[in-house]
């Protein structure tokens, strides 16, 4: 927190910081004062006021770079007070991504053990994420205070997803119903949780379009279409430089796009983002994909050199080669997230056929051992793992695959985590798991069918941003250069008149483009998973770069 102390000192005068920036700072777990914060904002303002002052009083420059500068400094504002509020939100929208599985957990323990308090417990330590622990911590109070922790948890997180605190309502009121109407009120409860996640992303789908397609107009179509327009505004007698392109392109419209798709992805109202593979040593980033991305950057300058102008191979080798180098980097964890995504599809399988078996009598060991021979995929591998460790030791479900060196240790899935301990549990309670476990088959198979419908409603939006930042984008951008180096040209004699060097800001554009579109895309679907964003961002860069140094040598060519 340094640098934001610094910038604080800048402001020294009071200020009055706002209950939600005190609200975001203590969701992040922040120890600095949110007055602090908010002088920081005005110290930042302050800073980039000076510095394109500075810029304004060099030869050269004119009013438009003053008017840019006042710009800058109000989003720099902006941008340091509006930061822990968005971030906060992020914080909570990835974690409501597993309120069903949570609800569910809670359902399942209610219908071996019509019991709130269990129910509660159960769902907390059998689950992973901010969501569980913020259910653990309600529990842990409520023995002191009586209150009880889901009425208590429900509350809490109502205001962001309000489906939650009625799903909750009904399991802490199965309790007290009567044993033939508490499967009806159970069901309920997860129905609950599931239709007003399922409304809430679809809603959010049907709205982001318009706000999208205006970020697509003003973000990318507009700004690439007046390059085009630059040598007519020399020509009369608008003085355009290389420094006040570069202050409009890298860094007016770049601050414009990053506020624009931050306030979009903070209306996210749920996220489904991957687990967190940092630790695993499947999902290491490559150690080799640095030196590749320079090899391949050092080729991509020499092969420019030879048909773009000087302002290409730089370009060029930053974005082939540090796009490749960011692909290659997080294709570890990419690879591995496929790996759990095709492992949790086979979990609704394997809770079925475990819980027929123990429905028919069989015990939990037994029935996991012949689901395992069974079985096919990775799902049938993690189990069959967990069976022999358990044969072997002679010990119990949840040491065999959740205790360490267990058949789960290094798998950080908490689907697949928390429905094991539901098995674990089930070792317990004999015959009558047997149709909890087959219930829950069918809780985790609707959960994935919510997933999949989430990701199409938000693919056309997605698709769009994303092809945008690749292929369109570039595209125009490149022949907008070609077509106003060579109107400059001829309009405008002289080498003082030249947009030879025009390529150079609009070819930064083009790289922060697609970074920025491809993360807001992935983020839309997945939340903002940092190996996800950066793998796909790498791709965009290489595909943009491509696409940008092509379209101005066609473009060149034909005019």
């Amino acid at each position: 927190m340094r640098p934001l102390a610094l910038l604080a000192s800048l402001y020294p005068w009071p200020v009055d910081p706002s209950e939600d920036l005190r609200v975001a700072l203590r969701t992040l777990g922040w120890e600095r004062p949110a007055g602090e914060v908010v002088r920081s904002g005005y110290g930042a303002g302050l800073l980039v006021a000076l510095g394109t002052t500075v810029l304004w009083l060099l030869p050269g420059t004119g009013l438009l770079v003053a008017i840019i500068g006042c710009g800058l400094a109000v989003l720099a504002v902006h941008a340091v007070h509006a930061t822990p509020r968005l971030w906060a939100t992020a914080r909570r929208t990835r974690a409501l991504g597993s309120a069903p599985d949570l609800v569910s957990r809670a359902v399942l323990r209610m219908r071996l053990s019509p019991s709130p308090e269990r129910a509660a417990a159960f769902a907390a330590e059998a689950g992973e994420g901010r969501l569980a622990a913020s259910l653990g911590r309600h529990v842990r109070r409520a023995r002191y205070t009586g209150h009880p922790a889901l009425d208590a948890f429900g509350e809490e997180w109502a205001a962001s997803l309000p489906s939650l605190d009625r799903a909750l309502a009904l399991v802490a009121a199965a309790g007290s119903a009567r044993a033939s109407e508490r499967d009806r009120v159970l069901d309920r409860a997860l129905s609950t949780v599931l239709a007003g996640t399922r409304d809430q992303v679809r809603t959010f789908a049907a709205n982001v379009r318009g706000p999208a397609t205006a970020l697509y107009a003003f973000g990318v179509l507009l700004p690439t279409a007046l390059v085009a327009l630059l040598p007519a505004a020399g020509a009369a007698g608008v003085v355009v430089t290389p420094v006040s392109v570069a202050l409009v392109y890298n860094l007016l419209l770049p601050v414009v796009l990053a506020v624009a798709a931050a306030w979009l992805l903070a209306r996210r109202p749920v996220a489904f983002p991957p687990p967190t593979v940092a630790d695993h040593p499947d999902a290491e980033p490559s150690s080799w994909a640095l030196p590749a991305g320079v090899l391949v950057g050092l080729a991509a300058w020499l092969v420019t050199a030879r048909v773009v102008p000087p302002w290409g191979p730089p370009i060029a080798a930053l974005g082939i080669g540090g796009g490749t180098a960011l692909w290659l980097r997080y294709r570890p964890a990419v690879t591995f997230y496929d790996d759990l995504r095709e492992a949790e599809q086979g979990l609704p399988d394997a809770l079925s056929l475990v819980g027929r078996r123990v429905a028919a009598g069989r015990a939990v060991e037994t029935a996991l051992v012949e689901t395992a021979d069974e079985l096919d995929g990775p799902m049938g591998d993690r189990l069959a793992a967990g069976a022999r460790r358990q044969r072997q030791l002679q010990v119990g479900v949840r040491e065999a695959f959740l205790g360490q060196h267990g058949a789960l240790d290094v798998v950080p899935s908490p689907r697949i985590r928390g429905s094991v301990a539901v098995l674990a549990l089930a070792t317990t309670e004999g015959r009558p798991a047997g149709e909890a476990l087959l219930s829950l088959a069918d809780h985790v198979e609707e959960l994935q069918r919510i997933e999949r419908e989430s990701r199409h409603d938000l693919a056309y939006v997605c698709r769009t941003l994303s092809s945008t930042a690749t292929v369109f984008g570039p595209l125009v951008a490149g022949a907008t250069v070609a077509l106003a180096d060579g109107v400059a040209g001829d309009a405008l004699p002289g080498p003082e008149q030249s947009l030879g060097w025009l390529g150079a800001p609009v070819g930064v554009y083009v790289l922060v483009l697609a970074v920025l579109l491809t993360a807001l895309s992935t983020g839309l679907r997945r939340g903002l998973d940092r190996p996800l964003v950066a793998h796909r961002a790498g791709g965009a860069l290489v595909g943009a770069t491509s696409a940008y140094l092509c379209s101005y040598l066609f473009a060149g060519a034909v005019l």
